[in-house]
């Protein structure tokens, strides 16, 4: 990966599922240029890993904390991730 670019992991947690929020978050993190991959948890949380140049990922994390219409979100965790390579597409992970 680029200086310029960085890896996010982020879990979104409230009523962020059976909403859409995982196509959303695809649809989004394409319009922005961004790639990785997002996926449903168990507990009921979203997590995602979104790569990228720095301004497309905080900006993307600000939409986390809205969401797609239907959710309801009540937190957003970010911590940096570690990517050997980073991702050609961003795909929805099962």
């Amino acid at each position: 990966m680029s200086d310029h670019d960085k890896a996010v992991r982020v879990r979104i947690s409230g009523k962020v599922q059976g909403v859409g929020f995982r196509m959303w978050t695809r649809d989004e993190a394409v319009r922005l240029g961004l790639t990785g991959w997002v996926r449903n948890e168990e507990d009921g949380a979203v997590v995602a890993v979104i790569a990228g140049p720095d301004t497309a990922i905080t900006t993307m994390i600000d939409r986390f904390r809205r969401g797609p219409l239907g959710a309801s979100v009540l937190g957003v965790e970010t911590e940096a991730a570690q990517l050997e390579k980073k991702p050609s597409e961003f795909r929805i992970s099962r």
